[in-house]
């Protein structure tokens, strides 16, 4: 997180649990008046979202955004899809890359910056089993390598 970062509202710990981050991309993204007002307040997931590109744009899906407590008839629909907003180069790079086997944009975090909703996409590719297997085995040693220095420095 940069120094030009603010409140990080929701994050995807699983994305890096489950893909292979290549690059990260941050996109705006278009929101109704209560949407922005839930975020503000804290009330959004990005577990289970995606975001796929159609017809030049790119959309996520199934990001959860709470509705407003205080939004009545002009509350919005929890998981609409919603536009991201990035560079049209950004997009015809994400193109080429996402028609290639395996690429996935998958969303990592959802933060406010000077009043803005800010989102990282990520373009990803997916981990097969034995490689989550393999970072937990590397996390575990690392840990082991650690408690040992620690208990090493105690002596």
């Amino acid at each position: 997180m940069g120094k030009k970062d603010g409140k990080v509202v929701a994050q995807n710990k699983k994305a890096t649990h489950d893909y292979f981050i290549e690059d990260t991309y941050e996109a705006g993204i278009v929101l109704t008046g209560t949407e922005i007002k839930s975020i503000r307040a804290g009330k959004a997931n990005l577990k289970d979202s995606f975001a796929r590109i159609s017809n030049g744009e790119v959309f996520i899906h199934n990001m959860h955004i709470s509705p407003f407590e205080h939004g009545n008839r002009f509350n919005h629909e929890p998981t609409r899809t919603r536009k991201l907003l990035l560079h049209k180069e950004e997009i015809r790079k994400l193109i080429g890359k996402t028609k290639e086997q395996g690429y996935s944009l998958v969303p990592l975090k959802l933060y406010l910056r000077n009043g803005f909703a800010k989102l990282d996409l990520a373009l990803a590719k997916g981990k097969k089993l034995y490689d989550k297997r393999h970072d937990i085995a590397k996390r575990d040693a690392n840990r082991e390598m650690a408690r040992a220095l620690r208990e090493k420095q105690k002596y």
